[in-house]
């Protein structure tokens, strides 16, 4: 049930979206939708969300695989969907998505379940997730997880619908 509807993308607020968007026009999304009904806020998530997802220092399969675990425990349709696509694009695999649904001992899976469960690493985990990712890359997991947490709780709170023809990405499979 959807609590607040998102903005008709004809009324969007293009200055609070110009953060993510560079002033371009962009398809209808129910998440910006959403974010526009408090344009401070939009403009200022946007700000450090456009980071995470487009200048982020992880490799782009790591920040799916990421977000897509999150998304997974936080049971968040909404960015699983989103999130399934971007992973397709980064090479994700099949048995990729199975292992992030099952919850397979893998080092990212193990990472976000202890940041989201804990809100930290525990140090076995730090070491072997410092082993494969740099000073900057390893800040950048931890604030990934965290912000995606934040969205899949707004989605979820505020009943965000999955995009028109966008395909749930076999969320509802287990």
């Amino acid at each position: 049930m959807t609590r607040l509807p998102p903005v008709p993308y004809e009324d969007w607020d293009a200055e609070a979206l110009k953060p993510l968007t560079g002033g371009r026009k962009v398809p209808p999304s129910n998440a910006l939708g959403l974010l526009v009904r408090h344009p401070r806020l939009a403009k200022a998530f946007l700000t450090f969300n456009t980071h995470l997802l487009l200048r982020n220092s992880l490799p782009p399969r790591t920040r799916e695989l990421a977000i897509l675990r999150v998304a997974w425990r936080r049971r968040c349709a909404y960015e699983w969907a989103q999130h399934v696509l971007m992973g397709r694009q980064a090479g994700l695999t099949a048995e990729e998505f199975a292992e992030v649904r099952s919850g397979a001992p893998t080092l990212v899976n193990r990472a976000v379940d202890e940041l989201d469960a804990t809100s930290a690493l525990s140090d076995p985990t730090y070491e072997e997730l410092a082993e494969e990712l740099d000073e900057h890359q390893l800040m950048d997991f931890v604030f990934t997880v965290g912000a995606y947490g934040a969205l899949a709780m707004a989605f979820n709170t505020f009943g965000l619908e999955l995009d028109e023809g966008l395909p749930d990405g076999g969320f509802d499979e287990t």
